[in-house]
């Protein structure tokens, strides 16, 4: 059995039907609800290397904060980018789930079972 955690937000139905996935498959659950507690830049930056992603891929760019920090702006640095999801954590794409040393965000929700193939 595996340890298995993921980034949720209880508002977001992709990520409690995520969730819902992840608990029918057995292992354990670390739950972190990102919003109530985000990430710091450092764990965020790990994040994104698990992930293999950067900064702005991980952005929800339709929330409004995007738009009105100007989130879009190509001079904006990796660690400027990651800042603004530290200070605002709804910018964060979700659910992301860890297992296994792989991250993934199970966007669609059937994704998670990418990490037990």
């Amino acid at each position: 059995m595996s340890k298995v955690c993921i980034y949720h937000n209880p508002r977001c139905s992709k990520s409690r039907q995520a969730l819902a996935l992840l608990e029918q498959q057995g292992d354990e659950l670390e739950i972190v609800e990102y919003i109530e507690t985000p990430p710091d830049s450092a764990t965020l930056s790990a994040l994104l290397q698990q992930l293999g992603m950067n900064a702005r891929d991980l952005m929800r760019r339709g929330e409004d904060i995007y738009k009105e920090l100007k989130l879009d702006n190509p001079d904006l640095s990796e660690a400027e980018l990651v800042q603004a999801m530290v200070d605002y954590p709804r910018l964060i794409e979700r659910p992301i789930v860890i297992r296994d040393g792989k991250a993934i965000v199970a966007r669609p929700p059937e994704k998670v079972l990418e990490l037990y193939a």
